[in-house]
C-alpha cells in the first residue's frame, strides 16, 4: 500500500468513525473463513459494518478524536516512546454501529452462543461511545434506539396521564358518595 492509498483509508476510516454512534473494536483470532462470513452476514443485517483494519490505519484515523488514548504514538523512532492501547493490538475487525449503539455488541454476544465451539475466541476488545471507551459486555448493555424512544415517550405520557387522574378523580368521589346515599335510603327503606 503506497502513501496515497494509506492516506485514503485513513480518511475512510475517520469518516465511518465520525459518523459511527458506537464503535466495537472486535478479536476474531481464531475464527475460520466460514464462521467470520457468517458474522459478517449478521452484522449487515443489523445494519453494521465490519470491516478488518490494519491497526496502524486505525490508530492515524483515531489521532485527532476523543478515543486519541487508544493511539500510543505514531512516530517513526518509537522504540521507547507510549505503546498503543491494547486493543489496537494483534488482530481487529471493527464494527461501526449507525443507528444502535448496542447492535454490535449485542450481535458479537448471540452470535458466541449460536456457535458454541467455533466462536469462543470471538470477542470485544472495547466499545467506543460519545467519546468515551468502555467495555465490550458493558457495550451491550447500552439502551437500543427502540428501548430509549419507548422510555422518552413514556416520560412525556406521564404527566398527561396523571393529569387525567387528577380531573377524573372528583367525578369518582361524587359517584362513589351518591352511591352511598342511594344504598343508604334504599337500606333505610325511604
Amino acid at each position: 500500500m503506497n502513501r496515497t492509498q494509506k492516506t485514503a483509508a485513513i480518511g475512510e476510516m475517520k469518516g465511518r468513525f465520525d459518523r459511527a454512534i458506537s464503535v466495537a473494536l472486535v478479536n476474531y483470532q481464531g475464527l475460520d473463513v466460514e464462521t467470520v462470513t457468517a458474522l459478517r452476514r449478521e452484522f449487515r443485517k443489523a445494519g453494521v459494518d465490519y470491516k478488518v483494519v490494519k491497526n496502524t490505519i486505525i490508530r492515524h484515523a483515531l489521532k485527532e478524536s476523543p478515543y486519541k488514548q487508544l493511539v500510543g504514538d505514531l512516530s517513526k523512532d518509537r522504540k521507547e516512546a507510549p505503546k498503543p492501547h491494547a486493543s489496537v493490538r494483534g488482530m481487529t475487525g471493527v464494527a461501526w454501529s449507525y443507528e444502535d449503539p448496542a447492535a454490535a455488541a449485542k450481535i458479537v454476544g448471540d452470535f458466541k452462543k449460536a456457535n458454541v465451539g467455533k466462536a469462543d475466541s470471538l470477542k470485544i476488545k472495547t466499545g467506543l461511545l460519545g467519546g468515551v471507551m468502555i467495555e465490550g459486555d458493558a457495550l451491550a448493555k447500552v439502551p437500543g434506539l427502540k428501548e430509549t424512544r419507548g422510555h422518552i415517550l413514556g416520560l412525556i405520557q406521564a404527566p398527561a396521564a396523571q393529569l387525567v387522574g387528577m380531573i377524573q378523580a372528583p367525578a369518582a368521589q361524587i359517584v362513589g358518595l351518591l352511591d352511598a346515599w342511594v344504598a343508604k335510603r334504599q337500606a333505610s327503606g325511604t
